[in-house]
């Protein structure tokens, strides 16, 4: 059993050490030529940036805590249901029809029903509105004790944002791995875990489709734990929050598509249940919370797909043995 645990433990840090060292790595790669062009297009102070800001700020009436809460409303919104119109419109019309060979669990919500459609969508708002928007006045406050700031005077670097990203996704895999773990405790999630896992086939606008406790608990406070932890602009934290609820959107929308990350490991965790409860893996694989999943055809399929061939073609179903 020690061996077991510290191999496990290896294995976590190995994969923590890979994610960081790949953003180290394209940190550097960054530093020496996108920035380069980036201060050639918008001029080396970066002016482009600060004026979008300072129009921004000055629409708020310079008024932090709206900038902060309506402000950041508008801006996920946006992000979310932008993010997920084209899939909505897949899971319920099957248009484009050359998308739906990229389905993974190609016998469920194929096409998807208008009613249920609606259903989550309602759901969705709900979490949007009534929820999420007083709870952004919570994380308000707690990022100004911190020290947040949203002035246009304290704009970060563009190498310090990439390095706050980082440091972000490690706080969401930490902050959410261990929530969403907390409600598959089986005195939670009949009470609240159960509606989200009411989907076994996730499609998109599932991601937010959960118990208002839920979605406070593992929606919206982990992807806040990385601006807290740093201190950081709110420019940073909108960027941040950006890239993941379209990683989620991803994650859950039911179709392993060219040049995106893999759903794979989240779809199978609907499936399943009790497998794959982080955002990146780190903590899964230190728990043994994957160990089917590894195991699985899932799991191999799991790659980002760099062609047009479904994986599905690509690592088939066995061939299933005949009898003579």
């Amino acid at each position: 059993m020690l061996v077991y645990r510290l191999t496990q433990l290896f294995d976590s840090v190995k994969h923590t050490l890979f994610i960081i060292g790949t953003s180290l790595i394209v940190f550097l790669a960054l530093r020496n030529s996108i920035v380069w062009h980036m201060q050639q297009f918008w001029g080396a102070s970066g002016d482009f940036w600060q004026r979008q800001w300072e129009n921004l700020f000055n629409f708020f009436g310079q008024n932090e805590m709206l900038l902060s809460t309506v402000g950041s409303f508008i801006f996920t919104s946006s992000v979310f249901w932008l993010s997920n119109i084209f899939l909505m419109v897949l899971d319920v019309t099957g248009w484009p029809a050359s998308l739906l060979k990229y389905k993974i669990q190609n016998s469920k919500n194929c096409p998807l029903r208008l009613s249920d459609m609606k259903r989550a969508i309602k759901v969705a708002l709900f979490n949007q509105i009534v929820v999420g928007l007083p709870t952004s006045f919570l994380i308000y406050w707690v990022m100004k004790w911190r020290g947040c700031t949203c002035s246009p005077n304290d704009l970060p670097t563009f190498h310090w944002v990439v390095f706050e990203l980082s440091v972000f996704s490690l706080a969401i895999e930490i902050g959410f791995y261990y929530s969403h773990r907390l409600l598959h405790h089986p005195k939670l999630y009949r009470h609240i875990h159960k509606q989200h896992h009411e989907w076994t086939a996730p499609i998109s606008v599932v991601s937010i489709y959960a118990h208002p406790m839920e979605h406070v608990l593992s929606n919206m406070i982990p992807p806040a734990l990385g601006p807290i932890l740093m201190g950081s602009h709110l420019a940073s934290s909108w960027l941040f929050w950006a890239l993941v609820l379209m990683s989620t959107t991803v994650a859950h929308c039911g179709y392993h598509l060219p040049f995106l990350p893999s759903p794979e490991a989240h779809d199978y965790h609907h499936l399943k249940f009790n497998q794959n409860f982080g955002v990146l893996g780190v903590l899964d694989r230190f728990h043994g919370t994957d160990s089917q999943f590894r195991a699985s055809l899932a799991y191999q399929r799991h790659f980002l797909l760099l062609s047009t061939v479904p994986v599905s073609q690509q690592v088939p179903e066995p061939s299933k043995k005949t009898s003579e």
